[in-house]
């Protein structure tokens, strides 16, 4: 096993909820690799929950509105400034009014999904923009995306269009970013029980059918997920950016699933 040490880096972890978070997964994975963590929440209603979940992860913590950009600001230069610079981005806000996703696509309101828009793909811009004064040669920023980027997700609806807009904001970050050594990636994870996903309407079915058409048969950890994103912000990963890298137990792979795997 190749050991990933990160003694002397500096990361910031965008979006976190609780422990369950996959924010949270990957922010633990730094911090045990030997990064400085810095994490940001949304409400200070969830502060106290926040913090006992990340005590003894966190270096620093922040609460932040994404749509705010001068409080966006304020901590990114602080964060750079006293560090001195940032090794390690990574982004797993998303937001869509409830109602947007109970209902049919074609009856999001405008409102909604420029909400959705905003705080779940435009708030990685404005995140890397802020960041880029202080990001380190070498840097990597990581982004949580979702297989409804792609294809069709029953209830998924103006989510998936903002992880579709995530997912192309990457391949021109990449892009933008990697004259000056800087990467830019994006995890799409399975269906892994965090607060967000059981949020969704139908999360449970959509949970036992990768289970049973998934080449590995299963469904995949929160650990996997953070181990994913370790690698990706690791020098372990230096040649790779642009990408879209899954970590669904190969579900992504599967066109018509064997008929023996569904109910019928």
């Amino acid at each position: 096993m190749v050991p990933i040490d990160l003694t002397g880096k500096n990361a910031v972890v965008f979006g976190v909820t609780n422990e369950r978070s996959l924010g949270f997964a990957i922010g633990k994975k730094l911090k045990a690799a030997g990064a400085r963590v810095a994490m940001t929440y949304q409400g200070e209603r969830v502060r106290p929950l926040v913090e006992r979940a990340t005590r003894g992860v966190a270096d620093r913590l922040f609460e932040l509105d994404v749509t705010d950009e001068e409080r966006l600001r304020a901590i990114v230069r602080e964060l750079g400034q006293s560090w001195g610079g940032i090794d390690a981005v990574v982004h797993a806000i998303a937001f869509a009014p409830r109602r947007a996703m109970e209902g049919k696509y074609l009856e999001t309101t405008k409102e909604d999904w420029l909400k959705a828009l905003e705080i779940s793909a435009y708030s990685l811009v404005a995140i890397v923009r802020e960041a880029m004064p202080y990001l380190n040669e070498g840097a990597g920023v990581v982004a949580l995306s979702y297989y409804a980027a792609e294809k069709y997700v029953p209830k998924y609806n103006v989510m998936a269009i903002a992880k579709s807009a995530l997912e192309a904001s990457v391949r021109y970050l990449a892009a933008e970013l990697g004259p000056r050594g800087v990467r830019v990636n994006a995890v799409s994870a399975g269906p892994v029980r965090t607060v967000a996903a059981r949020s969704i309407p139908g999360f449970t079915l959509l949970w036992d059918h990768v289970e049973k058409v998934a080449p590995l048969r299963r469904n995949v950890s929160q650990e996997e997920v953070g181990n994913t994103g370790l690698f990706l912000l690791s020098p372990l990963a230096a040649g790779i950016t642009g990408e879209v890298v899954y970590v669904d137990a190969g579900y992504h792979t599967i066109g018509i699933p064997d008929p023996g795997t569904l109910d019928v």
